[in-house]
Order: C-alpha cells, then sequence, then structure tokens
C-alpha cells in the first residue's frame, strides 16, 4: 500500500544542512496498524507530513497505492489526501460554531453528494464511533474524549485507506485515552490501515508495530505482538 524509498527531506537553516530524514526506506501493507517513535528532533513529525502528503520530499520516492507522489503539484496532492487519507490531530482541529455532525460532513463537500448523504453518513460515522445521541452538540459542549470521537469519525468518513493520527492522546487523560486507542484497535481489526504518531510507550504498545527513529533515521522496527 505505502512504500518509502531512500526517502530524504533536508532544510538549510543558515549555512547548516539539517537533515529531517537521511534515506528512509520503509514499507507499510494493508490493515497494519504502526507506531512512529523518536525523541523531539527525531523527524517523526517530518515523516508524518510527508506520509500524509502535507510535505514534499527532497530526495528519493514516496509510493502510495502503485503511484509515485513525488513531483505531484498541490491540486494533485489535495485530491490525493481527500480521497486516500484520514488525518486525527492532537488539537482536534474541530469547527467550533459548527455541529458534531456537520464537522464530520466537512470532507465530503468535495465529494460532489448531495447534503441528505453527507448528513446520514455523517451520522452513520458518528454512531460507530459512539456518539449518536451528541450528533447536534457543538465542540464546546463536548470532553476532549468525545472531540477526539468527533475527529475519528472526520477521518473516516471518505472511507479513507491510510488513518493517519499525529499525536491523538496527547490532549488525554489515561481513562479517556485508553477509550480512543480501543476505538483504533477495532477500526484495525476491522482492516483499517493506522499510522500513528506518539512519544508514548503505552500509547505505542497498541499498536501491531513500532518504528523509531533518531536522527532522521530508522533505528528500530519491530512488531509488538
Amino acid at each position: 500500500m505505502l512504500k518509502l524509498e531512500n526517502l530524504k527531506k533536508y532544510y538549510q537553516m543558515g549555512e547548516t544542512v539539517v537533515r529531517a530524514l537521511d534515506g528512509i526506506d520503509l514499507s507499510i501493507g494493508a490493515g497494519d496498524f504502526v507506531a512512529i517513535m523518536g525523541a523531539s528532533g527525531s523527524g517523526k513529525s517530518t515523516l508524518m507530513n510527508i506520509l500524509g502528503c502535507l510535505d514534499t520530499p527532497t530526495g528519493g520516492d514516496y509510493i502510495l497505492n502503485g503511484n509515485n507522489v513525488n513531483g505531484l503539484d498541490d491540486n494533485q496532492l489535495a485530491a490525493i489526501r481527500n480521497k486516500h487519507l484520514g488525518f486525527v490531530f492532537q488539537s482536534f482541529n474541530l469547527l467550533p460554531r459548527m455541529t458534531a455532525q456537520k464537522n464530520v460532513a466537512l470532507p465530503l463537500m468535495y465529494s460532489g453528494n448531495g447534503y441528505e448523504i453527507m448528513e446520514e453518513r455523517a451520522a452513520r460515522m458518528l454512531d460507530m464511533v459512539g456518539l449518536k445521541e451528541r450528533m447536534c452538540h457543538r465542540p464546546a459542549q463536548m470532553s476532549g474524549g468525545e472531540r477526539q470521537r468527533v475527529a475519528i469519525a472526520r477521518a473516516l468518513v471518505n472511507d479513507p485507506g491510510v488513518l493517519l493520527a499525529d499525536e491523538p492522546t496527547g490532549n488525554l487523560d489515561s481513562v479517556t485515552t485508553h477509550e480512543i486507542m480501543e476505538i483504533f484497535t477495532r477500526l484495525n481489526r476491522d482492516g483499517q490501515t493506522i499510522i500513528m504518531v506518539t512519544h508514548e510507550n503505552e500509547v505505542a504498545a497498541y499498536a501491531r508495530r513500532v518504528i523509531q527513529l533518531r536522527d532522521g533515521k530508522i533505528i528500530k522496527d519491530h512488531e509488538t505482538n
């Protein structure tokens, strides 16, 4: 499903070249659940941005579903993000004046579906994450865990091949973290491919595979169970 070959991302900072990613080789298959870990500055956020087509590499290849993403223009990258990728962020990124249902339906605005179809699918996604009774609530009326569930439902509404989660439990307490990770586990059991950045070993343990980065390189890639 996803393959990186000698992927590099360099930044010029004055006279210094920062090698954020320095020759990454990585394959992730359909149905995998991968946690990416590493200290601050290890390259994990840069890697996630490239996987999510939010940034482009300096060198190497990124193959997604058999297609080389390198060289695509902004419109083509946006189309890939909307069709193939779903995003869950630490800060939820919900629109405060919209209900949960309308927040979840947002990605469908570019799909050409009618309003009723959009609302029905958004309602179905919210039901799947246990928020059927909270569809008409706005983010300010919800707990952090509920807001993250809305974000997960929104990420899944276009049926993406890959779900990308960047520190999805970073703003949550331990009980809510467990609830959110149980949702990810259930989604993965049902076949959803998940790639997650986290700095917490307890969260990474939910994944099937853990990749550790240091100084822009993979130093360890192992199965968790």
